[in-house]
């Protein structure tokens, strides 16, 4: 057994040497894309879409979002902006056995005198879910979820492609 002091000694001086060595190797905590732009505008989204609340949430200072797009230096215009659930199967009872969870969006990068920094890209996600008559609740949650995360999946592909914008 060793004695307290050399203990402490020890578990100190391991946790100095540990972050040190982890900064070495080249470890770092993902950071959110920068942006090489100071404002942005969003328009052609819905008055209340989930998709354009969360790309205002995602982007992050020193870039901030405005609402009138002749004072950005950035704009997206959402071309087509939308969520869809299709029955792919059905028992002989019409009774849903399967469905398909779409997310699309459509977008494109102009600044606000027309000059295009992103032609018109499209992103879709989808996800097949089962569904039970007797789990019904527990269903549209799972439901809500895989919308939810196919969402922050185009967000997130969204701020890629904004970050390779160079004015």
């Amino acid at each position: 057994m060793l004695p307290a002091a050399r203990r402490r000694f020890l578990l100190l001086g391991g946790a100095t040497v540990a972050p040190a060595l982890l900064a070495g190797c080249g470890f770092a905590l993902r950071q959110p894309p920068r942006l090489a732009f100071a404002s942005i505008a969003f328009t052609g989204f819905g008055p209340r879409s989930p998709m354009a609340l969360a790309l205002r949430r995602a982007i992050a200072a020193p870039t901030v979002v405005v609402d009138d797009p002749a004072r950005a230096e950035v704009v997206l215009q959402a071309l087509e902006d939308r969520r869809d659930k299709t029955v792919v199967a059905s028992t002989a009872a019409a009774q849903v056995r399967e469905v398909q969870l779409r997310v699309r969006l459509a977008f494109r990068v102009d600044t606000p005198g027309g000059r295009e920094l992103l032609p018109r890209a499209q992103l879709l996600l989808e996800r097949d879910m089962s569904t039970s008559e007797t789990a019904a609740l527990a269903k549209e949650r799972e439901e809500e979820e895989l919308f939810r995360e196919m969402q922050a999946d185009i967000v997130q592909q969204v701020l890629r492609r904004l970050a390779a914008i160079r004015l």
